[in-house]
């Protein structure tokens, strides 16, 4: 580790004398270093060639460059963990005023008390270590932000972003992810199985950070590589969570909806694994909740057995998932959105497009939100069949 380093700043060699044999103890036992200047000037061009300086003792009245003007260069450098303490004499009271206004940590007074200086010196270099760890630990805060908006861009990369399929008219589709913080636990997805099944798919990982988002992603991949081969959702998702568990730790599990539209006629096959419960908006109808599946969260229990229904959806339908984070959207009163706030809004909004209708939905839970803490991620997927 570097010693502490004090630059004196003083044109007579007589106090450069007696700072080194005041000092003698303190240079011996290495516990500080004293580099010297004649003027400001000098000391100027020794920093600029070296940054390990952590105190500067200056004289008011010097050649070439004054104490005074030295302390106006330094404040330009920015550098919080540099002090400076300005010696003067006694009774200078309006050089003393302009030093520490030009941001002088501190001054003695000549004739020069060293039991003074040494507390001072001591009191400084206390200070300078707080700063430099806390300017330290800013540092690596800033490295660990700049990992994470990295991870929120891969994350948010890896989702679909693109929803139209110009070729295909017999549905269309919209989907966006809001984390609660830098990067979420919650996913969406949805692919072609072949050419006339289309998968569907949203959940949820438990916690949250750079964990979360790495399960989600090998969850993500285990279900649209599982599904090119098993077009049951059933036999999927019973896939998907007997692969997961040995992969699961005892704090991390998913809940997943997972559907599969047939685009020839309308008719969607789906299985929940312990996820909130997909709403089907028609025009002409009331809002119907889909009915449950039996199964449960996957990555924790190898023996959950997963069911497949079937429900058939008429031209103009829409379906649309979403995750916890919209219906336990908490305001300021700690009041929940709730499903009946989601139902009353999605029925006043029914012929809304599916873009119109995730994002209505997204600004009515930030704005139930208010001045409250959205502690989950908000994701939502719609699907509409439009026939063929």
């Amino acid at each position: 580790m570097a010693l502490p380093k004090i630059m004196i700043v003083d044109d007579e060699p007589d106090l450069q004398m007696l700072i080194l044999q005041k000092f003698r103890k303190q240079i011996q036992n290495n516990v500080y270093e004293f580099v010297f200047a004649g003027d400001g000037e000098e000391a100027l061009n020794q920093l600029n060639g070296s940054n390990d300086i952590s105190l500067i003792l200056s004289d008011i009245n010097m050649p070439r460059m004054d104490g005074l003007t030295l302390l106006q260069k330094l404040q330009e450098k920015d550098n919080p963990a540099l002090k400076t303490v300005i010696v003067s004499a006694y009774g200078d009271m309006e050089n003393i005023r302009t030093a520490m206004n030009r941001g002088a940590f501190d001054f003695v007074t000549k004739p020069i008390d060293f039991n003074d200086l040494h507390l001072t010196i001591e009191k400084g270099m206390k200070e300078i270590a707080q700063i430099q760890a806390a300017l330290d630990d800013r540092k690596n805060l800033q490295a660990v932000q700049r990992d994470l908006n990295t991870a929120s861009r891969i994350q948010q990369s890896i989702l679909p972003r693109e929803f139209a399929y110009p070729h295909r008219e017999e549905f269309s589709i919209y989907a966006e992810m809001h984390p609660a913080k830098d990067i979420g636990g919650d996913f969406y997805d949805f692919f072609f199985i072949d050419e006339t099944h289309l998968g569907f798919v949203i959940g949820d990982v438990s916690g949250k950070g750079i964990p979360a988002a790495i399960y989600m992603a090998v969850v993500r991949t285990m279900i649209k590589g599982i599904a090119s081969q098993i077009l049951d959702p059933a036999e999927c998702l019973t896939k998907v969570n007997a692969m997961l568990i040995p992969e699961s730790d005892a704090s991390m599990f998913v809940t997943v909806f997972y559907g599969v539209l047939d685009t020839r006629n309308g008719m969607v096959s789906y299985c929940n694994g312990g996820h909130n419960l997909p709403f089907i908006i028609h025009s002409r109808s009331p809002i119907l909740q889909m009915e449950d599946t039996s199964g449960i969260l996957l990555g924790k229990i190898d023996t959950i057995k997963f069911e497949a229904k079937r429900v058939q959806l008429s031209p103009g339908a829409k379906i649309v998932l979403y995750t916890d984070g919209v219906t336990e959207g908490m305001n300021e009163s700690e009041e929940l959105y709730k499903e009946e706030r989601l139902v009353k809004y999605l029925e006043s909004h029914s012929t809304d497009s599916l873009k119109n209708v995730v994002r209505g939905v997204v600004v009515d839970v930030l704005k139930f939100i208010g001045k409250g803490i959205q502690t989950d991620d908000i994701t939502l997927l719609s699907l509409e069949y439009k026939g063929t």
